[in-house]
């Protein structure tokens, strides 16, 4: 693998809404980020990437853009966003911004004046099609749900087209003008001083253009927006000439979010000539989806999260370096959602940490991630904000769900678990801010924040540290960054092991997943602990060598990196 500037970087994910507001307003801005660059640079972050900060009507909390050269009044000002830049470089941060380019926001000037003539030049750049007797097009669902299709105001046939809300027109990337406009924007951004783009639901763009209907696959007559895509040809050119004419001048990095591709198509996505720098390792969130919604999902175990890993690293690794993720804006969080209820305890998120961080990939931390925050307790719908979840729970009640069972099945996977504001301090709101919150927090913000863990060795964040300073160890950076990942151990349940191994060092991580205690057998000798979330004092001194096996004693929950003689 070739090596690049990012390789041995940690990414950290921040929602600019919930992250740290400094007037006090209740919505978090750019000076509330500038605030925390020093935490970030102490924690180990190298690349930040921030959500849209973009003017916007917030329909879908910023993925709906307005004007993709203006900053909202909400987060501040294009001044802000310049010394925000500047001051993150002196720290040597690379700031990544979201680039959301499927679609824009109804109240985007070129979607105001398509809807004035949407035979006109601006027409040109949605997808305005004409019904049939008055109906959608075709029977495509949105992801949000319902029709991909809303009517024209004002024409009785004609409807455009949106994969998202119906605030969200998609643009139409068929359109040669209209991606000239695109790759303008993103040039005129890079000229500014970013590093590049995280590129939101990217494989969108590309449409089946015969506008058919598919077999309905719920009750409502609809066919997921997903399966048109399967149909939906030619995504490469756009993407490559988007790398050519926009990030390749630059030598931007840029990191595609993808969900539906083949694992024979990842050399064209993240392979040396491929059309991102990497992609996010989505294998352990599909895990328990159901076509037919949230209630219909079904729980994971630990052993299927760490399969899922496993079969995405046999393929990517020999290809490239993919993004590991536990948690991020659209989903909830990874301790909540991954871990057994008796595991979500300091122990059991030092683990899942561990399991993360240690994984063949750029480590990808979503605010609050690194000091265990957990899913908020929902006590009504009335306190959900997100559009996601509000149609879940609608889908939910359709189902013969109570609306107490639907609550519950939806608040264990809604987008505002994630979106709850980051929990700095004891102090009210959690130190976010003096004002009232855009969006509640979560109630345990007295024994989870930050204030709190910096002042404990033993600590969520203290691990965390650790962890990421790993990455630039001398010792064993080579190894965590570039070492082959190899199971083992797989016979064991409710285990995860596997090896890291390097030019010059090999590492062995151990995850005991339950809360019983037990030994484990490993082939190679044991040399030495590098890294134990319990700090048990694990002597291996006088162990057996690999001939006769090394015998690991492991209390429940426990997180081990040895480092392990080399063996083939």
């Amino acid at each position: 693998m070739k090596k690049k500037w990012w390789h041995d970087k940690v990414a950290y994910q921040i929602y600019p809404k919930s992250f740290k507001d400094s007037n006090d307003d209740g919505i978090g801005d750019l000076q509330g980020i500038m605030e925390k660059l020093d935490y970030l640079k102490e924690l180990g972050v190298g690349i930040v990437w921030i959500s849209p900060i973009y003017s916007s009507p917030f329909v879908d909390q910023g993925y709906d853009i307005s004007d993709y050269y203006a900053i909202d009044p909400a987060f501040g000002t294009m001044e802000d966003m310049e010394e925000l830049l500047a001051e993150a470089k002196k720290r040597d941060i690379a700031i990544v911004m979201d680039l959301v380019v499927n679609h824009c926001s109804d109240q985007h000037e070129w979607f105001q004046k398509a809807l004035k003539d949407p035979f006109g030049p601006y027409g040109k750049y949605f997808y305005i099609r004409e019904g049939k007797n008055g109906n959608p097009p075709c029977n495509w669902r949105s992801y949000f749900g319902g029709s991909v299709w809303e009517q024209l105001p004002g024409y009785d046939n004609l409807f455009y087209l949106h994969m998202f809300a119906k605030e969200q027109p998609d643009l139409n990337w068929e359109n040669p003008k209209l991606r000239q406009e695109i790759y303008e924007m993103i040039r005129w951004w890079l000229k500014k001083g970013i590093a590049g783009f995280r590129v939101d639901a990217i494989i969108n763009i590309k449409k089946d253009l015969r506008f058919q209907d598919f077999p309905a696959d719920r009750e409502d007559g609809l066919c997921a927006g997903t399966t048109m895509l399967k149909y939906a040809c030619g995504v490469m050119d756009f993407l490559q000439e988007m790398k050519r004419e926009a990030f390749e001048p630059f030598d931007a990095f840029t990191i595609g979010e993808l969900f539906d591709f083949q694992p024979q198509e990842l050399e064209r996505y993240i392979g040396e000539q491929g059309c991102f720098e990497s992609i996010f390792d989505f294998a352990p969130h599909l895990l328990g989806e159901s076509e037919n919604g949230w209630y219909d999902r079904r729980n994971v175990s630990m052993d299927e999260f760490r399969d899922a890993i496993f079969e995405s690293k046999a393929v990517t690794q020999e290809i490239g370096m993919m993004a590991n993720i536990i948690e991020n804006h659209d989903e909830p969080r990874g301790v909540s959602r991954y871990l057994p209820k008796d595991g979500q305890n300091e122990r059991g998120k030092k683990l899942l940490a561990g399991i993360s961080l240690m994984s063949f990939g750029l480590p990808f931390l979503y605010q609050g991630q690194e000091i265990g925050m957990t899913n908020k307790e929902f006590c009504s719908i009335e306190e959900v904000d997100d559009i996601s979840t509000l149609d879940e729970y609608r889908v939910a009640l359709e189902h013969g769900l109570s609306k107490e069972k639907a609550l519950l099945v939806v608040s264990e996977m809604s987008r505002d678990n994630a979106r709850t504001p980051m929990q700095w301090s004891r102090e009210a709101h959690g130190g976010f801010t003096k004002g009232t919150p855009w969006l509640s927090v979560n109630e345990n913000y007295r024994e989870i924040c930050v204030e709190e863990q910096e002042r404990r060795e033993d600590s969520v964040l203290t691990f965390y540290k650790k962890l990421i300073a790993l990455r630039k160890d001398p010792e064993y950076g080579e190894t965590v960054v570039y070492g082959r990942q190899e199971p083992a151990l797989e016979e064991l349940q409710d285990f995860i092991g596997f090896y890291r191994k390097g030019k010059e060092k090999t590492l062995l991580v151990l995850a005991n997943v339950q809360r019983e205690k037990r030994t484990v057998c490993i082939a190679p000798a044991a040399k030495r602990v590098v890294l134990d979330n319990c700090d048990s004092g694990l002597e291996l001194k006088g162990m057996a060598g690999w001939k006769d096996g090394s015998q690991i004693p492991m209390k429940g929950y426990q997180f081990l990196i040895l480092e392990v003689e080399e063996i083939f």
